[in-house]
């Protein structure tokens, strides 16, 4: 696979995180340790924008299909945390 573009967002079909791609379920980061991220969405999806900022929270969407609640996730939304900083024209 070709390295991602940075906040590219992919629905995976396994309960494992790849290398370099976290689970878009809302969770906090560091804007100090991902500034470029930071950079692309903000607060967009939460966080305090001085800190911290979120992820976007895609586990209640159609796609995240669990065969029983204590489960994992057999498909599940994730994002790029490391990859191509898009260009703009």
């Amino acid at each position: 696979m070709e390295e991602p573009i940075l906040g590219q967002i992919e629905l995976f079909a396994f309960g494992y995180n790849p290398m370099y791609w976290l689970p878009c379920n809302g969770q906090l980061l560091n804007i100090n340790q991902n500034q470029a991220l930071y950079a692309l969405i903000g607060t967009t999806y939460g966080g305090d924008g001085q800190a911290t900022f979120a992820l976007p929270n895609l586990n209640n969407s159609p796609a995240d299909l669990r065969p029983m609640p204590s489960e994992t996730p057999f498909m599940q939304y994730y994002i790029a945390v490391q990859g191509y900083f898009p260009q703009r024209n």
